[in-house]
Formats: structure tokens, C-alpha cells, sequence
């Protein structure tokens, strides 16, 4: 259903920095780079793709208030990977990874809040816990 987003960040070299590192955990690389926006977008995507992808960051003065971004995870293993690249690259815990019930019996999640104070999150809404981790 949608097409593209993003969100405006101060310093748009430390968040490139920041989301590199962390979406590359989810499969994401940056594609395309402009001297304002970044965008980033899978490596699995199809000629049919917008070239720029899906997940966007420009400079500018940061959203009041800060928006909410889940990106989708295909495992338990890549939330967990996400949790822990956003933290070595500087976010603040916002919710270890886990199973969150109140949303559904199979939502394993990790919340962080980047650079700019955004909450971001990596949701895997798989079946079991297949990687062993606990909540």
C-alpha cells in the first residue's frame, strides 16, 4: 500500500551513517544519494521498484512530533541484529527484542530511538520462537 516514506533528520551524514548500519540488518542499502536525501531500499528488490527505495531521509528540521517507523523483519535473528547495530551506532534503548502479546501472541519486536529521537522499530510477525530467544 505505500509507496515510499520518510522523515527529515539534523544531521543527515550521522543518520545516513546511522540507518547504513542499521537497516543493512534487514537487508537495506542505500540507492540512491543525493546531497540533501538519502534513499534506501532493499537488495532483493525487482525491476519494478522505485530505484531510489522505499525508506527516505532528508535534511531538515526533525517531525514534531517524532513519527513512529516499524520496518518489517524476516526472522526473530534479524530483530535481535537490529537492536544491536542501532545501539554500537549510538540509539537509546526503546524496548529490547521480544515477544510484545498486547499486540499479537506472534509480534517479536526491538524498539530504538535514533539519532534524531525517532522511535524505530524492526517487527518480525513470524510463528514460533524458531531462534531461541526468550521474551
Amino acid at each position: 500500500m505505500i509507496d515510499h516514506t520518510g522523515i527529515n533528520v539534523a544531521k543527515l551524514a550521522v543518520s545516513k551513517n546511522f540507518y547504513e548500519a542499521v537497516l543493512s540488518t534487514l537487508g537495506y542499502v542505500v540507492r540512491l544519494d543525493f546531497e540533501t536525501a538519502v534513499g534506501f531500499g532493499t537488495t532483493n528488490s525487482n525491476t519494478e521498484d522505485d530505484p531510489g527505495g522505499d525508506f527516505w531521509i532528508s535534511q531538515g528540521n526533525p517531525f514534531t512530533p517524532r513519527s513512529h517507523i516499524a520496518f518489517r523483519a524476516s526472522s526473530e535473528a534479524q530483530v535481535v541484529a537490529f537492536y544491536e547495530a542501532a545501539l554500537v551506532a549510538g540509539a537509546k534503548d526503546n524496548g529490547p527484542p521480544g515477544i510484545r502479546p498486547h499486540y499479537h501472541k506472534q509480534y517479536f519486536a526491538a524498539f530504538v530511538f535514533d539519532p534524531d529521537g525517532y522511535n524505530i522499530e524492526a517487527v518480525f510477525h513470524g510463528g514460533r520462537l524458531t531462534d531461541g530467544i526468550q521474551p
